[in-house]
Formats: structure tokens, C-alpha cells, sequence
């Protein structure tokens, strides 16, 4: 009985779980309430009070659902990200009028953070050998959250925190659950995947249609970088609140489309696709690509030519769509930068934003602290304008210059460890696509940094979730073969 007891030991997931996964209506009834009332209120054109019910219901869901169904909380997580910033999007035009901030926006980033909660329940983890890269990771950023509390404010450093903690919150969440892996995988595969149904179906009517709270935000917002507010004018940000976010979550679920059995997955993959190219986000395109190269290196033939052949249904059926009027001078002026770069002004700013900022990001040994760059720079000015850093390009620069060296090496060195890990791992289930998919995945998210910081926002959930889910299999392999040994054991 010890060997059992052993094993029940490395797992953190509480008793009783498995049977609160039985797919009944507390998992599915909260989240379904939730957006049925989204849709009353803004059919009915109660913008303000939807403002404020949206993230306190979304809260609430988010708690009922993370401790009655652990798995689900991850699913339902990703749908707010998906979806939130179009619900405040038809909250602002059921308004009649643009907000610049909304209270819509924090929902998804709360309900996310709801995963701290493992942390808080499970930390114990962080002392056994799989949960050292974790604490590496937390120890950087807690240094660096010190530094940015002195240099750009308390308010600004706290919510740059939460932009690079989340994601690694989210592992850890499903690490501290790996009983429970399965559940995890089905949900994770079931929400891209009708993700992309949904996102990508949206992205072509945004493209071809430009409903008038799209173009309403993008006036409001002045997001000039997304292209002209009109039909065909656009770059694709469907359902989310950029092209950049959007494209990061159509480049994981035709990942994982790989994984999935789903009869609409080929319908899914499709409308993904098309919009995920007209978001024309160069970087994920070659995200994409990366990942795709790496499971056709891990996987076996059979493997290989569904692939390969799932590449060519793509093409077949989006290409010739891709090659026809003004979509295809919008994809011939883009495909036209990655040949010839000496026309491409995003890559010449880039590099000149290398050659000059190079040597300040590197050699700020102490670092300037969270809420140096990004959005959380308009939180350390009283005129709520980005800072200096507010455009920040580069991953690879962003790292050091906001961690400085000694967040830097233990933040890269967790990271770097549970990639090792999770390569290391993916060997001992060569068979398991799921497996496959994310591997692919986080390797292709990592190698993104020289064009952003993939890893924080859907790039760093992307990843660690990936990374995770990679450990977990393994764990909750090992965990059944022990337990077989033990029945074959105590039966002979």
C-alpha cells in the first residue's frame, strides 16, 4: 500500500475532484448564465450596466468553476480572454459612445489570477524537485517587482507584475492537478478548437464587413497600427483586442488541431486560417511555421502525412481565397516585406532599435523594475499617457532591461529549466499528440522573443500551459504505471 500512497503523495489535487469532473451542470451551468446575461443587456442596450456586471459575474464564475471544476476554470479562462474585449467593445456601441478604460478589461486578467490560489493551497510543490523552476521564476520577478516599487510606483509595478506572473500561475495551477490530466487535455483541445470556430469565423465578417463597434473602438482607441476602420481595411484582430493577442491564439489552435479528433476541427481550421493571415502578424506566421517543423520532426510517419496533408487542405482552400482581389494586394504587400527587408520600415525600426537600446538593456545590471514598459508605464504619470518604454518590440531586450541581472538569471533560468524538462519528457510519449502539439508550441512561443515578449499575455499563458501540460502527462503516466504494478503485484 505505500507504493500507492507514494503516489497520491505527488499529486496535489484534492479528494473528491474526479468526482466533481463529471461533466455535470455546475461545470457548465455558471459559464452559460454568464454569457446568456451578456447577451440580454446588450441586446437591450445596457452598456453601463453590463460594464459593471460583466467582470463581478465573470469573478464569480471564475471561483465557482476553479474549485468545483479545476479543468473547466482553465477553459473558461481562455473564453474571457477571447471574448472580453469584444463584450466591452458592444458595451461601448450599446453606450453610444467610446470609454477609454473599461471595467470589461479587467475581467479576464481577474479571473486569470484566480489561479494564485494553487499557489497559495499547493506551495509545498515548490520544494519538491518538478516546482524548483517555478521558484526560480517567482524569485525573479519578486525582485524585480521590488526594484519597479521604488522606481515607477507601487500601482504600475503591481499591475506589470500580474502581466508576467499570470502565465506561469496558469502552469502551476496545472501541475498542482495532475491527477487530473485528461481533463485538462480535453478541455484545452475543446476550447481552441471552437475557439477557432468562433474567432475565426468572426475575424472574415470584421474583414469583410467592419461591424460599426469594431470600427467604433478603432477610432476611439486610435489604434492606427490595425489599419483603416472600413471593410477590407483591416488588419484581423477578430474578437480579441489586437491582431498581435488574436494571432498568438489562431497560432495555438492550429497546433492543436493536430490533437484533436473533433469533426468540425477541418471547418475550424479553415475559418482560423484565412483570419489568422489576414491579421498579417509576420512573427506568428513564423511562429507557426517553427511549430509545425518541430512536429514533423517528433512525430512518426503516420503522423508526419497527416500533416503534411492537413497543410495542403489548408492551402487548397485558403489560398485561392487568399489570391483574389484586394485581399490579395493586402497579402502580396505583406508576404513582399519578408523577401525583400530593405523596404520594410517595421524592419528597419527594429533594427535600429537594436543597434541603439542594445547596450542600455544589457548592461542595466540592476534593471529598472516591472512597470518600466508596456501598457503598465501609463499607470507611474498622472496624464495616463504611455511612458518612454510604452512600445517596447523586443523580448529578448525587455527581459534583461526590466529584470536586470540577477532577475534575469533566475527567471531565465526556470524557464530554460522547464523547457529542458519538457523536451526530456515528450521522449517518453512519443505517441501522444497532445503531447506533440504543445511541445511544438512552447519551443515556437520561445523562439518568438526576438520579435516580443512571448513570454507574458497569450504568448506566456500559451507557453507555460504548453510546458505544464507536457510535465503532467508524464507525471500522470508514471503515476498509472505505478499504480498497475502495484494491482499486478497484489494479485500474484
Amino acid at each position: 500500500m505505500s507504493t500507492i500512497a507514494r503516489a497520491h503523495a505527488t499529486d496535489a489535487a484534492p479528494k473528491g475532484t474526479a468526482r466533481l469532473l463529471s461533466g455535470g451542470p455546475q461545470e457548465w451551468l455558471p459559464p452559460l448564465l454568464l454569457w446568456l446575461i451578456t447577451a440580454v443587456l446588450i441586446v437591450a442596450h445596457q452598456g453601463t450596466v453590463l460594464t459593471l456586471a460583466f467582470p463581478v459575474l465573470a469573478i464569480l464564475t471564475g471561483l465557482w468553476l476553479y474549485f468545483k471544476s479545476p479543468a473547466r476554470y482553465i477553459g473558461f479562462m481562455w473564453w474571457l480572454w477571447f471574448l472580453s474585449p469584444e463584450v466591452r467593445r458592444l458595451a461601448d456601441w450599446s453606450k453610444g459612445s467610446f470609454t477609454p478604460t473599461s471595467l470589461i478589461q479587467v475581467a479576464p486578467l481577474a479571473v486569470t489570477m484566480i489561479s494564485a490560489l494553487s499557489l497559495l493551497r499547493y506551495y509545498k510543490l515548490l520544494a519538491q524537485r518538478r516546482g524548483l523552476p517555478v521558484l526560480l521564476v517567482l524569485m525573479g520577478l519578486a525582485y524585480a517587482f521590488m526594484v519597479g516599487v521604488m522606481s515607477s510606483g507601487p500601482l504600475a509595478a503591481t499591475y506589470d507584475l500580474a502581466n508576467w506572473l499570470y502565465p506561469i500561475l496558469i502552469g502551476f495551477h496545472i501541475m498542482a492537478h495532475t491527477r487530473q490530466y485528461p481533463q485538462y487535455r480535453d478541455t484545452i483541445v475543446n476550447t481552441f478548437i471552437w475557439g477557432m470556430l468562433v474567432m475565426g469565423g468572426y475575424g472574415l465578417i470584421q474583414f469583410f464587413i467592419m461591424p460599426q463597434w469594431d470600427a467604433l473602438w478603432m477610432l476611439g482607441s486610435q489604434m492606427n497600427s490595425q489599419g483603416d476602420p472600413v471593410p477590407m481595411g483591416v488588419r484581423v484582430f477578430s474578437t480579441m483586442n489586437s491582431s498581435g493577442p488574436f494571432a498568438f491564439a489562431m497560432m495555438g489552435a492550429m497546433v492543436f488541431v493536430m490533437a484533436a479528433t473533433h469533426r468540425v476541427r477541418w471547418i475550424a481550421a479553415a475559418f482560423g486560417f484565412f483570419s489568422f493571415a489576414l491579421s498579417l502578424v509576420r512573427s506568428t506566421w513564423g511562429g507557426w511555421v517553427i511549430a509545425l517543423l518541430i512536429q514533423l520532426v517528433k512525430s512518426n510517419n503516420k503522423v508526419r502525412l497527416r500533416i503534411v496533408a492537413s497543410a495542403v487542405l489548408l492551402a487548397g482552400l485558403c489560398v485561392p481565397l487568399l489570391a483574389v482581389g484586394p485581399v490579395a494586394e493586402r497579402m502580396q504587400a505583406r508576404l513582399s516585406t519578408i523577401v525583400n527587408l530593405n523596404d520594410d520600415q517595421s524592419y528597419a525600426a527594429r533594427n535600429e532599435f537594436y543597434a541603439t537600446f542594445a547596450k542600455t538593456a544589457f548592461t542595466d545590471v540592476a534593471g529598472e523594475g516591472m512597470g518600466a514598459t508596456g501598457t503598465s508605464t501609463k499607470l507611474s504619470n498622472d496624464g495616463g499617457q504611455l511612458g518612454q518604454y510604452g512600445n517596447f518590440d523586443s523580448g529578448v531586450m525587455n527581459i534583461p532591461f526590466v529584470l536586470g541581472w540577477p532577475g534575469t538569471l533566475l527567471y531565465m533560468s526556470g524557464i530554460v529549466w522547464l523547457l529542458m524538462r519538457a523536451v526530456l519528457a515528450s521522449f517518453k510519449l512519443r505517441d501522444d499528440k497532445f503531447v506533440s502539439a504543445c511541445l511544438s508550441l512552447s519551443l515556437a512561443t520561445f523562439a518568438m522573443l526576438v520579435f516580443t515578449n512571448s513570454l507574458v499575455g497569450t504568448g506566456g499563458l500559451l507557453l507555460f500551459m504548453s510546458v505544464f501540460s507536457i510535465l503532467s502527462a508524464v507525471h500522470h503516466d508514471k503515476m498509472n504505471r505505478r499504480r498497475t504494478q502495484f494491482l499486478h503485484g497484489g494479485t500474484d
